[in-house]
């Protein structure tokens, strides 16, 4: 119910008032302006620096925008008033997701300073991740957490939901390309060698640590591949995505055994797996996406997405 609500909420927001504050005309590097309010002047026409139509550009801004705010509502699940939930998914889009988008990729000040987010490492990761951590820690812990078992209660749902994002991320990260054209081709291939790394890497370090692999820890793996190589999908080539993910598997994997330690109680675990997993892609980025044009671990020259 969160995550439907929040498609339809954001949505919403994002047509009325979201886009143009992400994407409207820059105001002092921090937000964009109203031209856009209600998408005005959103046609068919083409996007600036792309050869689609800005409508269709806008639409795909609100995929991001919809599913950054959903992300948080696993750490907190069950643990939340629903009119709660409707009135903070509506603020923190307002007055984080559109301002954050606004500075990275709509011509702020990240963005003047030559920052590299290719599809929403640290824009839709890192913001809900820690997004999410601070959610996890106003809210509280599920009543009989750690006196009493809670695993998933249907794993092979788990793995279905897994398919789906998997699946999906591909036009997550490729898309970001805003073409069908060699970027995405490349963002295409990092995506899925990142994911399989990581499903790979967790289960081994789960197999190191507890004595067997789990089916979850192989989902929660590929996942955290996924989210770590999404800020340099369209910036690093095969070899540094299958590093990129291999180093997910094991740092997310961490992360997730750590929170039991530090005290939160993150039921999904948004804050290990995406939040962590941005930062680390965010890392990553900016170390192997500095290597030279022609050097082992990148496709081609570095460039920014169009927009």
């Amino acid at each position: 119910m969160h995550t439907a609500i929040i498609l339809c909420v954001i949505s919403i927001v994002w047509v009325l008032w979201g886009y143009t504050l992400a994407f409207g005309p820059d105001v002092g590097g921090v937000i964009g302006g109203l031209d856009h309010l209600g998408l005005m002047g959103v046609g068919t026409e083409a996007f600036p620096g792309t050869g689609i139509p800005h409508l269709v550009f806008m639409v795909f801004q609100m995929m991001f925008a919809a599913i950054t705010v959903a992300l948080i509502t696993g750490t907190f699940a069950e643990r939340m008033k629903f009119t709660a939930v409707l009135a903070f998914a509506v603020l923190w889009s307002t007055f984080i997701y559109s301002p954050l988008a606004h500075w990275v990729w709509g011509g702020g000040w990240m963005a003047q300073m030559g920052f590299l987010d290719f599809a929403g490492g640290a824009v839709v990761h890192i913001s809900s991740g820690f997004g999410a951590l601070i959610c996890a820690i106003l809210v509280g812990k599920r009543k009989g957490l750690g006196s009493e078992p809670m695993p998933p209660h249907n794993l092979p749902m788990t793995v279905l939901g897994t398919g789906l994002l998997w699946f999906g991320w591909f036009g997550f990260n490729a898309g970001s390309a805003l073409g069908a054209n060699e970027v995405a081709a490349s963002a295409f291939v990092a995506t899925h060698i990142a994911a399989c790394a990581g499903g790979v890497s967790w289960m081994i370090a789960e197999w190191m640590n507890q004595g067997k692999p789990t089916v979850l820890g192989v989902a929660s793996g590929v996942i955290s591949g996924l989210a770590t190589i999404t800020p340099g999908a369209g910036f690093l080539g095969p070899l540094s995505a299958l590093f990129v993910g291999l180093v997910a598997g094991v740092v997310c994997y961490l992360a997730v055994i750590w929170k039991t330690r530090l005290g939160y109680d993150d039921s999904l675990d948004v804050v290990g797996i995406h939040g962590v997993g941005g930062f680390t892609g965010i890392l990553a980025t900016g170390l192997f996406a500095s290597i030279g044009a022609q050097g082992l671990f990148r496709a081609y020259p570095v460039v920014t997405p169009a927009y």
